[in-house]
């Protein structure tokens, strides 16, 4: 289990124009993403992802470089199964040992950031590698399966109040019972968000989850303005009101509120969210594998939600890999009861790897198959890696 190389890939792959969507990121006509790939002496790879943008784009090349040109030298040669030990030293850089020896951690100043993005990869690259070997899910790994199926949401909903009902129900028609709409900036003003999710529930009906998600673009004063809005129409949650910086901010629009609050996709480590919680400033939280430091840290949240009696829903909006470190965690997770399932134009879901991950009815069942499941579709990521 020696590992004798990391490879990191930029990825950039064009979404058909009938499938891109407009929002607060503007029109996405792209789809980037940075898969890592780890290989050991005997041959067997592990494949992982590291995001430069919580969006569907975002420049990758400063995530390739830290991959190739500080992380690399440090993992060549070392045991790919020790995926804690690993951890700690990447995150510690030439203070590893103090933080190994003392039992509490030595961070190097890029402790956040791109640092922890590329770290994400090469962390689930090294779990998706440790269930290869072992021949079993990454799930199993993490303490096996708290439920044999969760039911999926489907993650869209762009449209203006008089299509988005229309919208959202088509993603009824496919058989999901929960949906997600955008709001925010993107509607110009508050009003027009809170009449997009009016029309929303009432071409849903009382049955169907319906959540929003301002992408961190609200005011305080406009996320309660919004929230107030909103109130009779049952969210099941309210993601991202107001920008992460701003977490004591978060906190004052939950208290001012009965709808559940979600964030954590724009966070990096479990410390980020154990900040969140120490304002209380969450009902959801949303790690993103890709971005919080890999798979370990991805659990690492999970733990915290339990312990707070809170609910877990990573955030599922990447490539394939992402998806599945996002899914198996929360298969292995008892605070999660839900997982996101991007309906947007997303190649690097469904022509990056070989498998087709399918949603039946609104559920998805247990991953089986050794490590993440999942095997690159080379022809493709030769077409559209990125010189950096």
């Amino acid at each position: 289990m020696k590992i004798t190389n990391v490879e990191a890939f930029w990825l950039r792959c064009p979404i058909p124009k009938e499938k891109q969507h407009f929002s607060d990121y503007g029109l996405l006509t792209n789809f980037d993403m940075t898969l890592v790939v780890i290989t050991t002496e005997d041959g067997l790879q592990g494949f992982g992802e590291a995001k430069a943008a919580v969006g569907s784009s975002g420049v990758c090349a400063s995530i390739v470089s830290c991959i190739e040109n500080e992380l690399k030298p440090i993992l060549i040669g070392k045991d790919a199964k020790n995926i804690n030990r690993l951890w700690e030293e990447m995150y510690n850089g030439t203070r590893d040992h103090y933080a190994l020896t003392r039992g509490r951690r030595f961070p190097i100043l890029g402790r956040r950031g791109l640092t922890i993005s590329a770290m994400s990869g090469i962390d689930t690259a090294l779990w998706d590698l440790k269930g290869k070997v072992l021949g079993v899910p990454v799930m199993d790994i993490l303490g096996g399966a708290c439920r044999e199926q969760m039911p999926a949401y489907a993650s869209g909903g762009w449209a203006d109040v008089a299509h988005i009902g229309e919208q959202l129900n088509g993603y009824v028609a496919k058989g999901f019972q929960a949906v997600k709409m955008r709001v925010g900036v993107m509607d110009q003003t508050v009003q027009n968000s809170i009449d997009r999710v009016k029309a929303a529930r009432e071409a849903l009906g009382p049955h169907i989850k319906l959540m929003a998600d301002a992408h961190g673009t609200f005011s305080v004063p406009e996320a309660k303005q919004f929230c107030r809005g909103v109130e009779d129409c049952n969210l099941y949650w309210f993601e991202e009101p107001i920008s992460p910086d701003n977490r004591h901010g978060t906190a004052e629009v939950r208290a001012s509120s009965s709808i559940p609050i979600a964030a954590g996709e724009s966070e990096f480590t479990s410390f980020d969210m154990r900040d969140l919680l120490e304002v209380r400033a969450l009902d959801v939280m949303q790690p993103d594998a890709a971005i919080i430091g890999g798979i370990s840290e991805t659990m690492r949240v999970g733990h915290l939600a339990s312990i707070h009696q809170l609910e877990l829903a990573p955030h599922c909006w990447g490539s394939a890999f992402s998806f599945m470190a996002g899914l198996h965690v929360a298969f292995a997770s008892p605070a999660a009861t839900i997982i996101e399932f991007s309906l947007g134009g997303n190649p690097m879901m469904y022509d990056l790897v070989k498998e087709h991950i399918t949603v039946t009815n609104g559920v998805i069942e247990a991953p089986t198959a050794p490590g993440l499941g999942l095997t690159p579709n080379w022809d493709f990521i030769q077409e559209f890696k990125q010189k950096n």
